[in-house]
């Protein structure tokens, strides 16, 4: 049947921001599918609840509390599948985020941090994960990018940077790792997580921004959950290097800060 192409069973992830939002819906929809999950962020209290979750849907979870702007700490957790599950298969790079600043108040230090936080965090962890996939026989690495990564929007120069930066390391390190390994992308719209609080909070600003994307909504975190289960699953095996636009649409910004001209 078509649908066991979305099972996993019997395989270990590792998702990193996997406390809340997009990372906690990853963890639970490969567990749902039948994989065992590494589960890591700053918040110990957070990765505790969804492995709560997991938990119920049936499978495994180990809870590694870290702070993954250490390119180390992020390296680590593939060690951690292996010693605890005995294997890695799935790789989601999920961490990440800069706030928005003017062009001109962003420092060089600003988009260094940037960038070592969205894209060598992924790289630390997608390089120290290779062996542990190689040995179980190939694997699977999604990196979550965004839509601000290909568009253009006033205030963000250091995340737009970084997420571009990350989309085209997906295509470059998914020719270095074909065949057994495969990786993509998801560019990610304006999805309901605690980054987005303070807007959609705001039933004025969320009803310009649902107006402003071509489906009418805010995106869900499971909405980009099942669009990472397709990709590391076997039902995306004939798909690498490739970044998934999951954005309701979006030609354009849905949100802008009104920052003025210079």
């Amino acid at each position: 049947m078509i649908l066991d192409r979305f099972r996993v069973a019997g395989k270990v992830a590792v998702v990193t921001g996997s406390g809340r939002g997009i990372g906690a819906a990853a963890a639970v929809a490969l567990a749902e599918a039948g994989a065992d999950v590494v589960l890591s962020s700053r918040t110990e209290s957070d990765l505790t609840n969804v492995a709560a979750q997991v938990a119920e849907r049936g499978r495994k979870a180990h809870v590694v509390p870290a702070d993954l702007g250490n390119p180390a700490a992020a390296a680590a957790l593939a060690a951690a599948a292996v010693d605890t599950f005995g294997r890695l298969d799935i790789v989601v790079n999920n961490v990440g985020g800069a706030y928005p600043r003017p062009l001109l108040e962003t420092t060089p230090d600003f988009l260094e941090e940037a960038f070592r936080f969205n894209v060598t965090t992924a790289h630390a962890l997608t390089t120290a994960a290779v062996p542990a996939m190689l040995e179980a026989g190939g694997g699977a690495v999604v990196n979550i990018s965004s839509n601000m990564g290909r568009i253009a929007g006033r205030g963000f120069a250091a995340y737009g940077t970084v997420k571009a930066a990350l989309a085209h390391y997906t295509r470059l390190a998914a020719l270095d790792l074909a065949p057994r390994i495969r990786v993509n992308a998801i560019a990610v719209g304006s999805v309901a997580t605690s980054a987005l609080d303070i807007v959609v909070s705001n039933p004025e600003i969320k009803e310009k921004m649902e107006a402003a994307t071509p489906l009418r909504r805010i995106g869900d975190p499971e909405d980009v959950a099942a669009a990472i289960l397709f990709l590391a699953s076997p039902a995306g095996a004939y798909v690498t290097g490739k970044v998934l636009e999951v954005d309701g649409g979006l030609q354009a910004p849905n949100l802008e800060l009104g920052l003025p001209d210079v």
